[in-house]
């Protein structure tokens, strides 16, 4: 029989317990090792088979053990000193409250920031995440409460979240969507005074609505809201808006990311009006999805009487646009008609202009879409300040969008690149933290995981080859066992017998060089890229002497039949009589495997093809447990790679090279490296202590070199410093007569800008060759039209020339205008001098240009306006210098 109606019985915890239903709520316990192993001593049994969770460990303990624990006096004291560490985590001054301290005044840090994003990886508890943009947004939130950010997260709360991962018998990704009840999840429902739930709502066309409850997650000292369409009061379909994570039609993910922005604005509105929480200055859009956010904040002016210009300007002075993804499939789009019946009269926004609104999407680039309605184009619009998640990242990032900037060199995009990083509290191994902890104190290693930027991680130097050896090897067993319990357990799945799986406990081998390769499967991340030459594979894996182990997991989107096949390629391949022992495929990824995964490899292995790999923070987590990396220079590891603690895969990444032959080319170079470079470092015992010195060199400079390079709170403090501060500033400094003022300024310049021209060029160069550390005298002539020198900004640019007189490395010099500015000549024409120094030698170039120049502008080419000289002119083209 079913039941026809499921809710949760939750204990009734003795007065003496209380504290551990707040030390279960507030999600610390998920990276604070000692409130973890409090909550493993109430039932140790209990704990297991609630996999970790607080929450649902204490929906199970019976009666009589609870109150045995209320008569326990050490535990009683335990549980004092873990609820008071809570308080004083949750009350005390951190690195941001001395930063706030320390500004001048005016010039403070925000308040409060506002951080959205579709999907959050804070625990296995709560599942509401898909890969690595999630798991970011995590350790995001996390870091911010350890540097004491005052952060607010903003994400959807999906009742099946993204899906579990099962294998067939025959090797193929089984989905399954298990149901979440958000009763048996450490949220809480966010309540009115009165008892009422907290209740987000967005029109629809048609007369129809969408609801929403918010549920509040606590992270540390970070509140993380999660809007949940499942409540009674919305039909069939928008009660489903928040049913997964990722999944749907077009529409339906239009909803989402509608219910995401639009709603979660509303949702912090109310959650700070309930809660007496500073109110945001700044917006934060954690890639496209949540791209919405910033109609609605436009919209909240407009209704306040504020024209449409001038709400776009103040609303872009406070926003943050991150993007993730370095290839344009990535990025969602959505039928323009589609974005218009769901805004304007009769729908969501009515005040808002939906021609408007649809420009702000609209791809104006050369190849773009005009009937498609782009989500990053809309967030950098809605942003004064973007960036990319790795230097290359930003790179690429300027390339891709670089025709928004018509007229701009890529490098000039203003995207700028904030490199991800991870949260070593979450992702260090206890053993790791304890080899550190005994070396500095366990207060002075707490805080060189967290807050980073600390040369406390040069004590590792000081550590024993032995110990450090020891501890790999720990952690290499655990993995082994923890291999062998999983995939037994997924045999099971496919359809195994018990008698057919005794091969499964003598599977990987604790002395073995063990390679790890996990993340999601999409096409470019090569998943098989090691299958390619399956005999020499082979062969690397029953060495004699040099054996290599691989543990492989990942999960391929569920519309994905490609990545879908990649996975049972790679199955089939382990599923081999002859290999299975030496290589397994784990199924069902996620954070509670990954915290094994990562400690216990002493290589992690990353293929992707160069540069579709934003950042890949998965080696970072890796390279925090002394695990090498060994992987293409792509994302993080193309700006960190060093030889002393690491390995590059060459790339074949030239335009000339099919991606057939470029994956043979690095294949083989994968191979060679495994076979002639890293085995052999491993296998090598040859010193006096029979330990492989040098690899155990390698992991010393892992730590101490990348560690404090690879942390979110490094990353944090960027964002802070950085993007966070300066988007504060700008909002104070764009109150609603300063935004109108630059939207009429704006709005002018525009109009004006076809009359401006630079006219003629001269300088009093000798001739094609100068000499080095001279210094030309420029004397430009331009016309302005209806705007004057305080609208304009003009520019020497000047850098190294190429055989096309393309100019590279340029640099800008302001030039100012001849006699002060007096006026223009006979002609109507502005004159503007100044100095160019020849600071280099070899073929060298400039131009000029003209930008405008506003004093509350980020960036010169925040309006994507430029004149250079017309290139008949043939003046001022470059001079050669020796």
């Amino acid at each position: 029989m079913k039941a026809i109606r499921r809710f949760t019985v939750r204990p009734v915890l003795p007065d003496a317990l209380r504290p551990l239903s707040d030390l279960a709520r507030n999600l610390r316990w998920s990276w604070h090792a000692e409130t973890r192993e409090l909550f493993q001593t109430v039932d140790p049994e209990g704990w297991r088979a609630a996999g970790g969770d607080p929450v649902r460990l204490l929906g199970s303990v019976p009666a009589a053990r609870l109150a045995e624990l209320a008569r326990d006096r050490r535990f009683l004291r335990r549980l004092t000193a873990a609820a008071d560490d809570l308080d004083d985590y949750l009350r005390g001054r951190r690195w941001y409250q001395n930063r706030r301290e320390e500004a001048e005044p005016g010039a403070e840090p925000p308040a409060a920031i506002a951080y959205f994003s579709p999907e959050f990886g804070i625990t296995a508890a709560l599942p509401q995440y898909s890969g690595g943009l999630g798991i970011l947004a995590g350790d995001h939130l996390k870091a911010a409460s350890d540097l004491g950010v005052p952060l607010v997260g903003v994400g959807l709360l999906y009742r099946h979240g993204y899906f579990r991962q099962s294998l067939s018998r025959d090797g193929w990704q089984q989905e399954h969507y298990p149901l979440l009840d958000p009763n048996e999840l450490p949220v809480t429902l966010l309540r009115r005074p009165d008892g009422s739930p907290v209740r987000i709502s967005l029109a629809l066309p048609g007369g129809r609505a969408l609801h929403a409850h918010l549920w509040e997650a606590q992270v540390g000292r970070v509140p993380l809201l999660l809007l949940d369409s499942d409540v009674e009061e919305n039909g069939p379909g928008e009660r489903n808006v928040t049913d997964r994570l990722y999944g749907g039609g077009s529409e339906h993910r239009l909803l989402q990311e509608m219910l995401l922005g639009i709603g979660g604005v509303r949702a912090v509105r109310a959650y700070c009006a309930l809660t007496g929480h500073p109110a945001p200055e700044v917006f934060h859009t954690n890639e496209g999805h949540a791209g919405f956010l910033g109609l609605e904040r436009i919209r909240e002016l407009t209704d306040d009487g504020t024209g449409f210009d001038a709400a776009l300007e103040a609303v872009r002075a406070g926003t943050v646009f991150t993007t993730h993804t370095p290839v344009a499939a990535g990025i969602d789009r959505f039928d323009r008609d589609l974005v218009a019946r769901h805004f304007g009269p009769g729908a969501e926004l009515p005040g808002l202009d939906v021609g408007r609104i649809l420009q702000l999407g609209r791809e104006t680039y050369p190849g773009g879409e005009p009937n498609l309605f782009n989500m990053a184009v809309m967030g950098l619009r809605l942003a004064q300040r973007a960036n990319g998640v790795s230097t290359l990242h930003g790179a690429v990032s300027r390339s891709m969008f670089a025709g928004l900037w018509p007229g701009f060199e890529p490098e000039e995009v203003p995207i700028t690149s904030i490199t991800n990083g991870v949260h070593a509290p979450t992702w260090v191994a206890p053993e790791v933290f304890r080899l550190g902890a005994r070396r500095i104190g366990t207060q002075r290693a707490e805080d060189a995981l967290s807050v980073g930027g600390s040369n406390r991680w040069d004590a590792v130097a000081d550590i024993d080859d032995s110990a450090i050896w020891e501890c790999r090897r720990e952690l290499r067993e655990q993995l082994v066992h923890e291999v062998r319990a999983r995939l037994r357990a997924s045999w099971r799945e496919r359809g195994a017998g018990a008698a057919e799986l005794g091969w499964t406990e003598h599977v990987l081998d604790p002395d073995v060089l063990t390679i790890g390769f996990a993340r999601r499967v999409p096409s470019y991340k090569r998943l098989t890229l090691m299958l390619r030459d399956r005999d020499r594979l082979r062969e690397m894996l029953l060495h004699p002497e040099r054996p290599v182990q691989i543990v492989v997991a990942g999960k391929a989107h569920p519309a994905d039949d490609g990545g879908k096949r990649l996975v049972r390629e790679m199955v089939r391949f382990a599923d081999d009589p002859r290999v299975r022992h030496r290589i397994v495929f784990l199924p069902d990824y996620g954070m509670a495997m990954a915290q094994k995964l990562y400690p216990g490899c002493d290589v992690w292995l990353n293929n992707p093809l160069r540069p579709l790999e934003a950042c890949g923070t998965s080696g970072m987590k890796a390279a925090l447990n002394g695990c090498l990396n060994l992987s293409v220079r792509d994302g993080w590891w193309d700006e960190w790679y060093d030889p002393d603690f690491g390995w590059a895969i060459p790339t074949a990444d030239g335009a000339a090279t099919d991606e057939d032959r470029r994956d043979e080319l690095e294949a083989n170079a994968l191979y060679e490296l495994i076979e002639q470079r890293v085995a052999p470092r491993f296998y090598d015992r040859g010193g006096a202590s029979g330990l492989p010195e040098r690899w155990i060199g390698m992991v010393r400079r892992t730590l101490t070199s990348l560690g404090p390079k690879v942390l979110a709170g490094r990353m944090v403090r960027e964002y802070v410093e950085r993007l966070y501060t300066p988007a504060a500033l700008a909002h104070r400094s764009l109150d609603l007569d300063a935004a109108h003022e630059l939207a009429g300024w704006k709005s002018r310049v525009r109009a004006a800008w076809p009359g401006v021209a630079v006219d003629h060029v001269e300088a009093d160069e000798a001739g094609d060759v100068a000499e080095l550390g001279s210094t030309l005298a420029l004397r430009v002539r331009v016309t302005l039209g209806d705007l004057t020198p305080e609208d304009v900004e003009v520019q020497a640019v000047a850098g190294r020339v190429d055989a096309h007189d393309a100019l590279a490395d340029g640099r800008a010099v302001p030039l100012k205008p001849s006699g002060g500015g007096a006026g223009p000549d006979q002609q109507g024409r502005w004159v503007y001098e100044g100095p160019l120094n020849l600071d280099r030698t070899g073929p060298f170039g400039y131009t000029v240009r003209v930008l405008p120049a506003h004093h509350l502008l980020a960036s010169g080419a925040d309006l994507g306006l430029v004149a250079l000289p017309a290139e008949s002119a043939g003046e001022g083209a470059g001079v050669l210098m020796r």
